[in-house]
């Protein structure tokens, strides 16, 4: 009879954060070890709140399948003498499997011996594998307390631990498992029997707790816009406050506070990241999308003296917004163009000196990559200027306060300050894309003061020997890198990084005989994010790998490689590799330094010399209009070619010259797909 499995894991608040990952990592080592296990379930969840860890598995089996096995023992000559009588090999065997000889079976000149595993009963299987899903599960940070050893996210207050209605036993950190969990801290009572774990969620809820996350995040949604439409109003809205706010809480209750309307005059930034970043409130904007003083939040508990909280929620921000008032009055008092000097008071990293040495090394980077991009004079002049105020919002109060704006408050000041609004722009623009997800940046000063930015980070960075390894990434060095690649990847730029890479280390002053290791390192970084990007898009391993190897490609020529070679799939083209592949062994260390045409004897050599040349020049006719569909096509159209050419022509013949003239005919034949990149990587 099937049986149904319920592991509850009680703690105290959890870090909102770590929730989401905690619980997959959970669903997904529970399925694991019970497979591993061999016992069958039908179903598999998880469920969490800030002070819970919830697992229920429906359907399991009484007891895992019983197993039967056939192991191959030796030969049938080693395992019995000329009368046909056991020899100790084949006892030793019968003996390994718990058999007698007599049990053994003969097959194909060998013997065999059939053995059975009786299956495990599940409450057996479970009370071994509950213990281990503890242990097993990982968390950015974990904590000890008391004088234990045991580790967890935080200490760990009680187990629940039902097959049906039995209590399977396990123990963490001297806690016991049972059948009594607990309700809302405030609101539920302290004990709760729970008789089964089907009645697990609805006993729960009958003490104030939503257990599962979905109906909870759906019940916050609806309330926050039940409030928002009686308001009239819209919500500013963020998933990922949601999400932090659906593990804040086991019994939310939304409500809505108000502040005075002089804090409007504030820029809504300034407004809206004291509500959102810190406090965890939601704003809203009228119907015409200008601000309202109002705001959402979520309360842990029921509407009970709401009154009270939406009080307390309305002193709090009312503190925030005062000190956002002072900030930005004060940094009011002088405009960012006469804040440059408090830059030489801000380092930028350990040795490489502070942010205006910094800002001197982007005037330069920008016009090494206007010149390598050809930008106008218009575009120049904005990057130029912008360049020049980028950082001097990090001396403002409000930034140095509220650290989540930096460029915000950077293009506020400088629209307030009279600069243009294509300069304001690309001052904020420099941060895009600041998360996963996150919007690029539109214009071009913008995007060129982005990358820029960011290299002069990354290479900073790496010469101080920081290079990131494993997960460890303090300095956002990979998330930096995606966005660089990401803006070139919708640019219409086509350039090699290089040049920007050597002249950031010029600039930060790396010695010359360390700069072609630091150039393959920090390539090597790109390199390995850009194949990322590829494989998200679902691009084929092998072609990312055929187009990566040629280190000479921009991220522009890599982008417009990928979408040909998934057009034409050249990899699958078995007779085309396999001509590549012959061509690529015989020359692949060889440089092309001409054919002489004198020394072509053969009528299959003159005709892959006349086609490879014809071919050569359509090959690089196409790359120079970054015609990259036409690149691709070539390769195909010699392949008779080459075909006709092996089987008709000795390449290594007693004759040197012409032996090494047919090498150089091989190896110009083989230049329409090596600018494409290795054929090695297709094999």
């Amino acid at each position: 009879m099937a049986k149904d499995l319920l592991f509850e894991i009680g703690a105290e608040e959890i870090p909102a954060g770590f929730m989401p990952n905690i619980l997959s990592q959970l669903q997904d080592l529970a399925k694991a070890k019970l497979q591993e296990a061999r016992l069958p379930f039908e179903s598999i969840a998880t469920y969490g709140t800030p002070r819970r860890l919830a697992l229920i598995v429906t359907g399991l089996a009484d007891s895992s399948a019983e197993v039967s096995e056939r192991h191959k023992g030796p030969s049938v000559s080693i395992a019995y003498d000329a009368d046909g009588n056991a020899t100790k090999a084949a006892i030793g065997f019968a003996r390994g499997k718990g058999l007698d000889v007599s049990d053994l079976t003969v097959e194909d000149g060998y013997i065999y011996a059939e053995t059975k595993t009786a299956g495990v009963s599940a409450k057996e299987i479970v009370a071994d594998i509950l213990p281990q899903l503890i242990s097993a599960l990982n968390f950015p940070k974990s904590m000890r307390w008391g004088n234990l050893e045991d580790r967890f996210v935080r200490p760990v207050r009680w187990l629940v631990a039902l097959l049906d209605e039995e209590v399977v036993p396990v123990e963490f950190a001297t806690v016991q498992s049972s059948n009594v969990s607990r309700g809302h801290r405030f609101l539920g009572a302290k004990e709760i029997a729970i008789a089964k774990p089907s009645d697990y969620i609805d006993t729960l809820k009958d003490n104030f707790v939503l257990v599962n996350q979905d109906e909870r995040r759906q019940v916050i949604t609806d309330q926050l816009h039940a409030i928002a439409n009686e308001k009239n109003a819209d919500i500013v809205w963020d998933d990922d406050l949601l999400e932090e706010i659906n593990y804040l809480v086991e019994w939310p209750t939304a409500l809505c506070g108000s502040f005075e309307d002089a804090y409007l005059a504030l820029p809504d930034a300034a407004v809206i990241t004291p509500m959102k970043d810190h406090q965890r409130y939601f704003p809203l904007v009228g119907k015409d999308g200008k601000l309202l003083p109002l705001f959402l939040t979520v309360r842990n508990g029921s509407d009970h003296s709401i009154e009270v909280v939406q009080a307390g929620n309305e002193r709090v921000l009312r503190a925030r917004l005062d000190d956002a008032k002072f900030f930005f009055n004060e940094d009011r008092k002088k405009a960012l163009a006469d804040r440059k000097e408090g830059l030489t008071k801000i380092v930028f990293q350990e040795g490489l000196g502070n942010l205006a040495d910094k800002t001197n090394r982007l005037l330069q980077l920008g016009k090494t990559f206007a010149d390598a991009t050809g930008l106008d004079e218009e575009t120049r002049g904005i990057l130029a200027r912008a360049t020049e105020l980028a950082k001097t919002d990090l001396t403002t109060g409000m930034v140095t306060e509220f650290t989540e704006l930096q460029g915000i408050m950077g293009k506020e000041y400088a629209l307030l300050d009279g600069e243009s609004t294509d300069v304001a722009e690309a001052i904020f623009e420099q941060y895009l894309p600041r998360f996963a997800g996150d919007v690029l940046p539109q214009t071009e000063a913008g995007k060129v003061l982005s990358i820029i930015d960011k290299i002069d980070n990354i290479v900073a960075t790496f010469s101080r020997g920081l290079i990131p390894t494993g997960s460890q990434d303090p300095y956002a060095l990979r998330r930096q890198t995606i966005g660089i690649l990401n803006i070139l990847l919708t640019s219409n730029w086509n350039i090699s990084l290089r040049p920007i890479f050597v002249e950031s280390m010029n600039l930060l002053q790396v010695p010359a005989e360390k700069q072609g290791e630091l150039v393959e390192q920090v390539e090597s970084f790109f390199t390995l994010r850009l194949k990322n990007i590829f494989l998200d898009r679902q691009v084929p391993h092998h072609v990312i790998d055929l187009l990566l190897s040629n280190s000479q490609l921009s991220v522009a020529d890599a982008e417009g490689l990928v979408k040909a070679l998934l057009h034409n799939r050249i990899d699958e083209h078995v007779e085309l590799v396999q001509a590549y592949t012959r061509m690529y062994n015989l020359v692949k260390d060889i440089t092309y330094t001409g054919v002489n045409e004198a020394l072509l004897s053969a009528e299959a050599e003159k005709e892959l010399y006349a086609a490879a040349k014809t071919a050569s020049e359509m090959s690089q006719s196409a790359w120079d209009n970054h015609d990259y569909d036409a690149v691709v096509d070539v390769p195909s159209t010699l392949v008779p070619a080459i075909n006709k050419f092996f089987e008709d022509v000795m390449v290594m013949d007693k004759d040197e010259a012409i032996k090494a003239n047919r090498l150089q005919l091989v190896r110009l034949a083989y230049s329409v797909m090596a600018i494409i990149g290795d054929i090695s990587a297709l094999k």
